[in-house]
């Protein structure tokens, strides 16, 4: 059966059709927001132990536990090098990346090492200890799995987790790898502006028409900057028919080296600067970790305050050998110290627009999120530059998370959600080489195909076919037209090339199909960017056309001209009959640019023998098959696709890494299992201490019980602060029984006595109310009322019996409790009153259901003849005699007048049965 689940007024409709919950997760490189969406509950915010809705996105190890968030904050305030944050950009980057460079120098207190394998980064803490960034962010997943799963109450396994647009497919790798170390099932991985705009267009959907609208996204987070246009339209589904909201990145600008991050780093240095200028002490203090990590975190409140205030004092108490710090510090000098920085907030907005061919004229609103967009100067150079208001109509932290949960909802199979069609843009164009022979002695050629433009859409499927390799070949997938990013864009890219593909036994194929080969199609490979941004090679197949055999020609020729007609009836043209991927691939026949004469004379050829072929067809139908008849085969083709960029940890790494996640996940539970048993016992201890000094629960023990339990909380107490060797939680779970063993005695009296008087209120209650229905039950019988007798006897004697009965035990029972001491055995407990509550209740509610069910029974026909006989002759209409013996002459009605002259009466004592008192009842 499917439930509904209530995203919100605008939302009504999440219908569920499997208990699953599912999850988002927005990690950035500074906060980490996670989304949930359940059975029975709304999207929300998954909050976490701190009861916040975001948490820093930041890990700590140290003396053997790991840490996240706030606490990991504090651990790497006292130990910069045990806690690692902004990890996100480090994905998918080996050693010598320029990003990685960065990170040292903003950070120096890492040690940063290349993996022996991949190359890629490594933290190195000692010779025993090491963590990838794979396995550092697969950590902040399982936490957010946890958050989650505390949230709705239930398992969670699939997610959607979002990603800087600017993501290659080295990042997007390594992230999928960091969810599956968290035994997360990836849904998607969307843009963080995709999300956005998703979530914007799901409150805003009534406002969406045919007519495309178009808006600007700008984000500015911790770590970097974006911008994208977008457009919101209906669309009609080619297939489905069915009209449906469509958002559309159109235009994307970033700049991955501007956010908040880099305001906070240029006033931690300027506090160190200044401070270093006090000569206070011979120690520089940015060679000093603990102190630089001091001066970061200040340097983080002093940023958030300057947005709202414009003069704050920065304060450090013990900032480095005991000198305290502080320092007046003006808005005005956090933006002169940042000069060169607004001109560069711009530029993201500038690159949407041009790549999206739009200008700001036909942009209904900028609109803004992220955390980096409260900085006032922000918010008026991009003002300055657009002319109009910013929109700040949506919320700048979880606006992205929201957009993904509801996608989440969307790709999950236990929910069903309102379509909202979701279509990206490819940043970095991939283009397909390969060396080509042209025979004769001549030089080889390098030949080069556009496969995904700048901006182009995804999901998207496409094929290149390669029509004069004879032999087995290559080619390469690579990252192309790069022209609009910097060199040092290119450079943190990492590696241009994608992906290898090996094509093998290409010319044991041709020669086995060179016999029944009529027109060689060539050699077709096909591609897939997925909704994730993923890159594939999904295949390569051999086409070409052979002679259908004639029996088969024969067999299928009634057949065939039945479906043409059929598809003539519901089709305009043979084009409306391909599916979207086959669309697409003809679309990028045509967007090949760079095609040879000899490659469109053979093009033209083909297209014309197609042409031949299509319309010999229909000849072949009018003339009873005259000629041949051609059907087309793919043979699929041996070949092997390897990654060109860093490579992904899989294998034995990647099977370590498990392991060691393991290990340490393990040791948390262990570590929160012991820390819940100490506190519990500990509680439980002052507990019982407390409540024995109270009278109305001391009351409720014995002497001897009050001695024998202040004796135990004693000696446990001692106990429970002694230094223990190897303490267990099993160990502080068994006192713990022991205890409550003890202390439940009294507890559980003190609880009876305290319930009881409600319990004994509700029971009269029921009393009361049976005895009211007993009254109007004795009217409802068959010796009081024949025409309503819905109850027997023996039913309202049993009630009789049982409310009687009730009422004696009632009071004796009552009475005997009295007499007893509070420290006593309870003789009335509550359960006992709950029982008969029970036992009335069932016997009342037998008799109500009995009622509810109750139709009066129907009078026979001849009876009501025969009555209305007599009404006439009483009337004096015609002679009474005659009419006498007319009824004497008048034979029985049949069995079917019968039914019909009940069927026509029924409802007669419907009437009668509105006059009962049911208000009694």
């Amino acid at each position: 059966m499917k439930l509904v689940l209530l995203l919100s007024a605008l939302l009504a409709g999440i219908a569920l059709s499997q208990g699953a919950a599912v999850m988002s997760v927005d990690l950035g490189s500074e906060w980490m927001k996670v989304g949930v969406v359940s059975p029975g509950v709304p999207m929300e915010i998954a909050l976490n132990r701190e009861s916040k809705r975001k948490t820093p996105a930041i890990l700590a190890f140290r003396d053997g536990t790991r840490t996240i968030g706030e606490d990991a904050q504090t651990i790497g305030i006292k130990d910069p090098n045990s806690a690692y944050g902004y990890l996100l950009d480090l994905l998918g980057k080996t050693i010598d990346n320029p990003i990685v460079d960065l990170y040292r120098k903003r950070f120096p207190y890492y040690n940063i090492v290349g993996d022996p394998e991949r190359n890629t980064v490594v933290f190195r803490k000692s010779d025993t200890e090491e963590f990838s960034v794979e396995e550092l962010v697969a950590q902040m997943l399982v936490k957010a799995k946890q958050f989650a799963q505390e949230s709705v109450q239930q398992p969670i396994t699939e997610c959607v987790l979002t990603v800087p647009g600017y993501f290659g497919q080295a990042e997007r790798e390594a992230l999928l790898s960091a969810a599956q170390l968290a035994n997360l099932k990836v849904l998607q991985l969307i843009n963080d502006y995709a999300a956005v705009a998703l979530n914007y267009g799901v409150f805003h959907r009534g406002e969406i028409n045919e007519t495309a609208q178009y808006y600007l996204f700008y984000d500015m987070g911790a770590y970097k900057t974006s911008a994208a246009v977008v457009s919101y339209q209906l669309v009609k589904d080619k297939q489905t028919r069915e009209i449906n909201p469509v958002v559309q990145v159109l235009g994307v600008g970033y700049d991955r080296t501007l956010g908040g991050l880099e305001i906070q780093l240029r006033l931690r240095d300027y506090l160190a600067k200044e401070f270093n200028a006090l000569k206070k002490t011979k120690t520089d203090v940015t060679t000093n970790p603990r102190a630089l990590a001091k001066l970061f975190k200040e340097a983080g409140r002093l940023k958030n305050v300057l947005s709202a205030n414009t003069e704050f004092f920065a304060q450090i108490e013990n900032l480095i050998e005991d000198i305290d710090f502080k320092l007046a510090v003006s808005r005005e000098k956090l933006e002169q110290i940042c000069e060169d920085l607004w001109p560069r907030a711009t530029k993201p907005l500038e690159e949407a627009l041009a790549s999206s061919h739009l200008s700001l004229d036909v942009i209904n609103q900028v609109i803004l999120f992220g955390g980096g967009t409260r900085v006032p100067r922000v918010q008026e150079t991009i003002k300055a530059v657009i002319k109009q208001e910013l929109g700040k109509n949506l919320n700048a932290d979880e606006s992205a998370t929201m957009g993904a949960v509801y996608k989440a909802a969307d790709l999950s199979a236990g929910f069903k959600v309102k379509k909202f069609v979701v279509k990206d843009a490819t940043l970095f164009p991939l283009q397909v080489s390969f060396e080509r022979d042209p025979g004769d002695g001549a030089a080889v050629k390098q030949v080069k195909r556009a496969l995904f433009a700048l901006m182009n859409p995804y999901p998207q499927k496409k094929v290149i076919t390669f029509n004069k390799h004879t032999d087995d070949f290559e080619f390469y997938v690579n990252y192309a037209d790069l022209d609009r990013y910097s060199k040092e864009e290119i450079a943190a890219l990492g590696s241009l090339n994608v992906t290898k593909v090996q094509l093998k036994q290409v010319k044991e194929l041709l020669e086995k199909s060179k016999k029944e080969l009529v027109d060689n199609k060539g050699i077709k490979a096909y591609f897939y960017l997925d909704d994730s941004g993923i890159f594939r090679c999904t295949g390569v197949e051999y086409v070409y056309e052979k002679q259908k055999p004639e029996e088969d020609a024969d067999d299928d020729s009634t057949l065939s001209k039945f479906g043409s007609t059929l598809s003539k009836l519901f089709t305009k043209d043979g084009d409306e009959k391909k599916d979207d991927s086959e669309q697409d691939e003809q679309a990028n026949a045509g967007e090949e640019p760079s095609k040879s004469d000899d490659e469109k004379a053979k093009e033209e050829e083909a297209s014309s023998k197609e042409q031949k072929s299509e319309e010999s067809a229909k000849h072949d139908g009018e003339a009873k098959n005259e000629t041949i008849k051609l059907v087309t085969v793919k043979s699929p083709v041996t070949y092997e696709s390897q990654t060109q960029f860093v490579v992904p940890l899989a294998g034995s790494g990647y099977d370590q890494s498990v392991t060691k996640l393991a290990a340490i996940n393990k040791a948390e539970e262990q570590r929160v299992r012991l820390e819940s048993a100490f506190n519990a016992l500990e509680a439980h201890i002052i507990e019982v201490q407390q409540k024995l000094d109270e009278d109305s629960y001391a009351k409720c023990a014995t002497a001897e019980e009050k001695e024998k339990l202040l004796a135990q909380c004693s000696t446990l107490g001692e106990w429970l602060y002694e230094d223990l060797e190897d303490p267990k939680a099993e160990i502080y779970e068994e006192k713990l029984a022991q205890l409550k063993k003890l202390s439940n005695v009294f507890l559980a009296r003190h609880w009876e006595h305290e319930e009881r008087p409600e319990a004994i209120k509700a029971l009269k209650g029921m009393i009361d109310g049976a005895e009211k229905f007993l009254v109007t039950g004795r009217n409802l019988t068959k010796d009081t009322n024949p025409e309503k007798d819905v109850f027997t006897q023996v039913e309202i004697d049993t009630l009789d019996k049982v409310i009687t009965e009730t009422n004696a035990w009632l009071k004796t029972e009552t009475a005997a409790q009295k007499k007893l001491a509070k420290n006593a055995d309870i003789r009335l407990t509550v359960k006992d009153i709950t029982d008969k509550m029970s036992l009335l209740d069932r016997e009342v509610k037998y008799l109500v259901n009995k009622i509810k069910i109750w139709k009066p029974k129907a009078k026979p026909a001849a009876e009501k003849d025969k009555k209305k006989e007599e009404e006439v002759v009483a009337s004096g209409s015609g002679d009474g005699t005659k009419t006498e013996d007319a009824d004497q002459q008048q034979e029985p009605p049949t069995k079917e007048e019968q039914q019909e002259s009940v069927d026509e009466i029924t409802p007669t004592p419907a009437e009668e049965e509105t006059k009962t008192p049911h208000s009694e009842l």
